[in-house]
């Protein structure tokens, strides 16, 4: 083990810990928290090295197999998948507390299947972020999706329906995807990103290169849940264990908009994008700024909790989506500080909502009365996670939408700017509403006596651990864009 090839233990040490997992989880609930906590703590701890080594010395690249790139499969971390490596480690480690006690309710004895498939999930997200093969991609996108379907089916009601309309949207989005990588691989002979970026140029594609990134962006945009192409993720993240929602919501999504960041700057180029299909970027910025109030609007029809925070998700990947795609510096830092802002922002809520369910059975509107009075440390959490959804100063969320609508003003795109606004107006709203509901309504059966029913420290810690985080970010958003995200950055921006 050596700086140059930690983030290859980062990725296998929960891929090996799953095999064991499943081989021996059964003997006990202890030894599944023994070496789930035990394999993402090396991984977190690991991934900060790893970070803190890219930001010193720059790129590292690693090839598998010992065949040197293009030939062989190459591992990259630089200042952008390494902070992505960290961010999956450090939430996925904080998300197995709580999932630890949601599964032992929700699937008694079946913990050893679902932390199985839930650390080779994490592993696939890891793959995601390290790879520089456009087809090495394509596969750790079906190892993500493959596991998530599992353990999405693995809920009770509804859920394997749930699964299966994503197995069939999953399916859309991957063939979308691979048409592309096969159309640049017929132009080019090669898989490499990085050898893709250099070889693009040279050979005037044309319309040919045009297809092939449509077919990858639509294929990604599947999987983000891109509206209008976001029917499988309400139910599928509703409907499944809260143990799934706990990791899945904080983290797909993200993962795959850094993937569009990904084919976009590191195989194509900004010129292409946003120059010779200037057109094409407009229409994009419309599309998110019509994702954002369409998400946002169908998140005020909702009588559930957990099902009103889903379509905030898929609000939120229209304002990461339309910062990338503003074709400036600004907005795309936004975006950036925005993966990294939404991923605890929605982790905090999630947090809070496995913990709400874990004591009331269930996150629908009418179980909240009184809650505050109830579960005051829960609620207090939750407050700050909503409180930045909103966008309200000094949170995470209000410093990486401050960047997002200047770089809608620089850019001229008033649309998404309005869209922005209304957006968190809407946010407030939403959880202005339960707060209303779980502070000044009063619970009909408990006849004025509430007592406490808090969650059990393993759900509180990385709860209060995450809302924290949300204010630590929050006040150090200069330090951390001008250090990290702007190196972060493609060249050029």
């Amino acid at each position: 083990m050596s700086a140059s090839n930690l983030h290859m233990y980062v990725m296998a040490v929960p891929l090996l810990t799953a095999m064991f997992v499943n081989l021996f989880g059964r003997r006990s609930d202890t030894v599944i928290a023994t070496m789930t906590i035990g394999s993402l703590a090396f991984s977190s701890i690991a991934s900060i090295a790893v970070l803190a080594n890219v930001l010193e010395v720059g790129r590292i690249s690693y090839v598998a197999g010992n065949w040197r790139a293009p030939f062989g499969i190459e591992l990259v971390v630089d200042p952008l998948s390494a902070v992505m490596l960290a961010l999956i480690s450090v939430i996925a480690l904080l998300a197995s507390f709580s999932t630890l006690k949601s599964v032992g309710q929700e699937l008694p004895g079946r913990g050893h299947q679902f932390f199985a498939l839930y650390l080779i999930l994490i592993s696939g997200l890891m793959g995601l972020v390290l790879t520089g093969d456009a087809f090495n991609l394509y596969v750790m996108l079906e190892i993500t999706s493959i596991t998530s379907y599992g353990l999405i089916a693995m809920g009770k009601g509804r859920a394997p329906l749930a699964s299966f309309n994503y197995v069939i949207m999953g399916s859309v989005g991957a063939c979308f995807y691979l048409l592309g990588v096969a159309y640049l691989y017929l132009m080019t002979g090669t898989l490499n990103m990085a050898d893709l970026a250099q070889i693009l140029p040279t050979i005037g594609g044309g319309a040919a290169v045009a297809t092939a990134l449509g077919f990858m962006l639509v294929g990604l945009w599947v999987k983000m849940a891109f509206f209008p192409l976001h029917g499988w993720l309400p139910n599928a993240y509703s409907l499944a264990p809260t143990g799934v929602a706990l990791v899945a919501a904080p983290l797909m999504t993200k993962v795959t908009i850094y993937l569009m960041v990904r084919i976009m700057f590191w195989v194509f180029s900004a010129d292409f994008l946003f120059i010779e299909h200037a057109l094409a970027q407009s229409g994009i910025v419309w599309a998110a700024s019509i994702a954002i109030i369409s998400g946002s609007v169908m998140a005020l029809g909702q009588r559930d909790l957990k099902k009103m925070l889903t379509y905030i998700i898929v609000a939120e990947v229209g304002y990461m989506v339309g910062g990338v795609w503003l074709a400036n510096s600004t907005g795309l830092t936004g975006a950036v500080l925005h993966i990294v802002n939404d991923s605890l922002m929605t982790l905090c809520l999630f947090l809070a909502v496995a913990a709400i369910v874990y004591k009331l059975g269930g996150s629908e509107f009418d179980r909240l009365q009184g809650i505050y009075r109830k579960m005051p440390i829960t609620m207090a959490a939750f407050t700050v996670g909503a409180f930045s959804m909103i966008g309200v100063p000094p949170t995470a969320g209000f410093f990486s939408k401050w960047y997002l609508i200047l770089g809608g003003v620089e850019a001229g795109h008033w649309e998404y700017v309005i869209a922005l606004v209304l957006s968190s107006l809407i946010n407030a709203v939403l959880f202005f509403r339960i707060i209303e509901i779980g502070y000044f309504f009063k619970d009909e059966n408990d006849h004025g006596h509430e007592k406490l029913e808090e969650a059990p420290l393993a759900m509180q810690a990385p709860l209060l651990i995450s809302a924290a985080a949300l204010i630590v970010i929050g006040l150090s958003s200069g330090p951390l864009v001008e250090s990290i995200i702007k190196l972060a950055l493609p060249a050029g921006f």
